[in-house]
């Protein structure tokens, strides 16, 4: 049986909860925030974000990638972003792999040969966002004047630290 039946159930005790607000399609607090799809990271709890303050962009490891590059150029250029959080975590699942070894993996577990593709793992969790952060201060399309900053967030105790 899947588990989609407990969200229908769940999301009937969230509408009533939820109530009729329309809120606006911008961002409160004009921040995007690119993390990972962890699911031990509630990013809104964390950070003491509401409904509608922030966009959360999340893929595995949390990784800048050319897709994130997309949504981040909509979240500015169409709907008002001026900063950009980069958010990685610790015992992080990209942690886990090298792109040899999963390639490997891939070609026994599903016969396909995916040895062209970067599954961006990585070894150090500050230096991945060091990366991530520089990146996304490359880019032609996220400009100059867009403030972005990196964390790491723990996943034992839910502490944040910055990366510089």
């Amino acid at each position: 049986m899947s588990y989609f039946n407990n969200f229908m159930l769940a999301n009937q005790a969230y509408v009533a909860l939820h109530g009729e607000e329309h809120l606006p399609i911008r961002p409160k607090t004009k921040v995007a925030i690119v993390t990972c799809m962890d699911s031990r990271l509630h990013v809104a709890q964390a950070l003491g974000l509401a409904l509608g303050d922030a966009h959360i962009l999340r893929n595995a490891g949390g990784r800048v990638t050319d897709d994130m590059i997309r949504s981040l150029v909509i979240s500015q250029q169409q709907l008002g972003t001026r900063e950009i959080v980069v958010l990685h975590h610790t015992d992080c699942g990209a942690q886990t792999f090298t792109n040899p070894e999963f390639h490997e993996q891939l070609q026994h577990d599903l016969g396909v040969d995916v040895s062209d593709k970067d599954f961006l793992p990585f070894a150090d969790i500050e230096e991945s966002v060091r990366e991530d952060m520089q990146l996304l201060k490359d880019s032609p399309l996220i400009p100059e004047d867009v403030i972005i900053n990196g964390a790491v967030y723990d996943v034992d105790t839910g502490r944040m630290t910055e990366v510089k």
